[in-house]
């Protein structure tokens, strides 16, 4: 018995579902901060920590900046410094 092989390809026209090419796993995203020790994570650099905020005010998860716990926790810190000093906005103002 010869047996249909189009059955079992989905309406992309591949096997496993996701569509297009077959792809790895994604990069390992490294830390800024680890790879060059001489960035300093510091409260009174805004345009370094913007880095690290969303367009809508809100900190950029580890998994998304692709920053270790330790200097996320460092990141996290000094947002919220900046923001009771008033060197950063604590929301997006306007419509």
């Amino acid at each position: 018995m010869i047996r249909d092989t189009t059955d079992d390809l989905d309406d992309r026209g591949d096997k496993d579902g996701r569509g297009g090419k077959n792809r790895g796993a994604p990069r390992r995203k490294v830390c800024r901060f680890c790879a060059e020790p001489t960035t300093a994570i510091d409260y009174k650099s805004p345009q370094l920590l913007r880095a690290f905020i969303t367009d809508r005010g809100k900190i950029v998860p580890r998994r998304i900046s692709g920053t270790c716990a330790k200097h996320q926790r460092a990141i996290s810190t000094s947002v919220r410094r900046a923001r009771m000093l008033a060197l950063m906005p604590f929301t997006v103002t306007g419509d």
